[in-house]
């Protein structure tokens, strides 16, 4: 009897780049593929992946992220020599990475992955359009973000 492979729900997040949204302004949001190996989809299942210094790039009218890395489990095969930085290959429409080669050749933006996720059992990427933030921009991201936590602890002081 064979056993059964873990369920993954349908839209369930894999990894998030949170710098990202940090370090840039998002314009267009795009879903890729990705192929992958293997040991790759049973690391993603158990989440052994990080975003952060990952980026897309376009050659020959192909896209690929770098700097995605996906650690192996220690259960891997024997036969197979895992690369957890691995330059892996984005799957897009060509009128799309068109449209994307055009504006990433503008100054100032680039592409950007910000998620990994599950959709009909395939592992998808979520890229986008973006374009960097000023140090200023950062700053002023900074200061919001520490006025609603003083709010959030002044309403928290009041209840009690």
């Amino acid at each position: 009897m064979a056993t059964k492979k873990p369920e993954t729900p349908g839209n369930a997040r894999i990894a998030d780049n949170k710098k990202a949204a940090f370090n840039y302004f998002f314009e267009e949001r795009f879903e890729a593929g990705m192929v992958l190996e293997g040991w790759e989809v049973k690391a993603l299942r158990e989440g052994k992946v990080q975003l952060t210094d990952g980026y897309v790039v376009i050659r020959d009218g192909e896209m690929f992220i770098i700097g995605c890395q996906i650690n192996p489990l220690r259960s891997a095969s024997t036969h197979v020599n895992p690369d957890a930085v691995r330059t892996k290959k984005l799957l897009l429409h060509k009128e799309q990475i068109k449209r994307l080669t055009g504006k990433v050749e503008q100054k100032g933006y680039t592409l950007v992955p910000i998620n990994l996720h599950w959709k009909a059992g395939k592992v998808k990427c979520d890229i986008a359009l973006a374009k960097g933030k000023a140090e200023h921009d950062k700053r002023d991201v900074i200061k919001d973000r520490e006025g609603k936590r003083e709010v959030e602890r002044a309403m928290k002081n009041r209840q009690r």
